[in-house]
């Protein structure tokens, strides 16, 4: 994500079940303290299946997003919206493996009202709970290692999150009358119902259905489109899995321009009336990508676009394979929106705290492109910008920073921390170990102190106190970790 100049100030547990001498011990959501359940003769009867998925997948920052007991591997959404009422009906068919025996689990939903809920093809049980939780008992337990689809149906006018160190996020609805959804951490839940949280990724198809006139971008691959009765329908699928909230829906009158990478990758660009602008930073995607792949290796989807709005929001937003850029979004931006296709998406955080995994990386990467197309010295950046640096400034912790501080530090001294690692083990070595770090966690999730360990491997390095200067730290780092290698004059 890239955080607008104006808006950057601002910015498992698993339920244990216990088993022992016969006795399965489990304190459920809801429950007595310490209810206990007598497991019958296994000899003679088969085992009661009496779990419960948890309500939250176990981040410390967010502990109640996401939740526990499955493993999805793919989200079928279907939605109708009308800009002129604002109101959004769905259907949204979620493919999954219990990775318990499961009596009842969770899914995450904001303010959208369920109307049924079908596990198995069989009608199931379900409550809404507090801000996001859709508890939903199946007809019949699913045991561990059992695949089974949930189909959700919903409604209702999305809203917002408002979060006070991390601004709007999610449904909005933009100026042209349209809508789109963009937000990080939070964004999928306000309008389909998900296992929201990035440990569990999964693939992503869209039909959406808006009034004729009207059209829809999203994720992945474009599949079509059919009108019928005034409505079209538009339909995405993106088969390369993602976290939940790299997800976006986007409704207006687009301007759409399709084009292909040398390489015969699809490239599909929307521009919202009013963000014409955008063309001239966008033309040069193609160079941009092939930039950032001799960077960091080969990139990692089957499509690739941007979509641009007229709004100035807050931020642009890395949404997989198709970035969303505010209106004041620059070519900085859309360098910085396409290295989080690999530094983000393809390898995405394990947990918040991993963030600068994500922004560091993205940011470094401006830098990187700024010192090659436009011959910047970045050392006499680097030292330009320590030395104009500000107490408040190194305060800012770049691992571990603390929910609503995640996007404190990651872009400006993130970049200082980046170049000088770079100094610390050498070019050579940090082009090959960034590359490494890809390659070996394409597809997947990966946090902060196994990239450290992944980087003291690649130098030979014991590198212990440089990372805890620059990213564990939030004082002003002693001159050996601040100007290593050649940047000491």
């Amino acid at each position: 994500m890239a955080i607008s100049p104006k808006a950057r100030p601002y910015l498992l547990v698993l339920i244990l079940v216990l088993v022992a001498a016969g006795i399965v011990v489990a304190q459920l959501p809801g429950e007595e303290p310490n209810a206990t359940r007598s497991t019958p003769d296994a000899s003679t009867t088969p085992p009661v299946v009496d779990a419960v998925g948890g309500d939250g997948a176990g981040d410390a920052y967010y502990p109640q997003d996401g939740n526990t007991g499955y493993d999805v591997s793919g989200y079928d959404v279907s939605v109708t919206y009308d800009p002129a009422t604002r109101q959004l009906d769905g259907v949204a068919k979620i493919t999954a493996t219990a990775t318990a025996d499961l009596t009842r689990f969770n899914l995450d939903l904001y303010t959208l009202v369920v109307e049924g809920v079908d596990v198995r093809g069989q009608q199931a049980e379900h409550r809404q709970e507090g801000d996001h939780e859709l508890v939903i008992t199946p007809a019949s337990p699913l045991v561990t290692g059992e695949q089974f689809t949930t189909t959700v149906r919903y409604g209702g006018e999305p809203t917002v999150f408002q979060d006070r160190a991390l601004g709007r996020s999610g449904w909005q609805v933009s100026s042209s009358g349209g809508a789109f959804a963009a937000g990080e951490p939070h964004s999928a839940t306000t309008w389909f119902p998900a296992n929201d949280t990035p440990r569990d990724k999964a693939s992503f198809t869209l039909t959406a259905r808006v009034p004729e006139g009207w059209s829809v971008i999203s994720n992945g691959v474009e599949d079509g489109s059919t009108t019928e009765d005034g409505w079209t329908s538009f339909r995405w699928v993106a088969e390369q899995p993602m976290a939940t909230y790299l997800t976006t829906i986007a409704i207006d009158k687009w301007t759409v321009e399709r084009s292909t990478l040398p390489d015969g990758t699809p490239v599909v660009d929307a521009y919202a009336p009013g963000a014409q602008d955008g063309r001239r930073h966008q033309e040069r995607l193609p160079e941009v990508l092939a930039f950032l792949a001799e960077k960091f290796g080969p990139y990692p989807f089957e499509s690739a676009g941007g979509i641009f709005l007229a709004d100035d929001i807050g931020f642009s937003l890395e949404t997989q394979t198709r970035p969303i850029y505010a209106g004041w979004a620059d070519l900085d931006t859309v360098v910085h929106e396409n290295a989080h296709q690999w530094f983000g998406d393809s390898v995405s955080l394990e947990n918040w705290a991993d963030i600068c995994l994500n922004e560091c990386f993205a940011s470094y990467a401006q830098w990187l492109w700024d010192e090659a197309k436009e011959g910047v010295d970045l050392d006499d950046r680097y030292r330009a910008q320590v030395e104009r640096a500000r107490d408040s400034f190194w305060g800012r912790k770049l691992y571990d920073m603390g929910r609503g501080n995640e996007f404190k530090g990651v872009y400006d001294k993130g970049q200082l921390a980046l170049h000088a690692l770079r100094h610390r083990i050498g070019d050579d070595v940090f082009d090959r170990a960034v590359k490494e770090w890809t390659t070996a966690n394409r597809g997947g999730n990966a946090s902060w102190p196994e990239f450290e360990a992944h980087v003291e491997r690649a130098s030979g390095q014991d590198l212990d106190a440089f990372f805890d200067a620059w990213f564990r730290g939030d004082d002003i780092p002693d001159d050996e970790h601040l100007y290593p290698g050649s940047l000491r004059r």
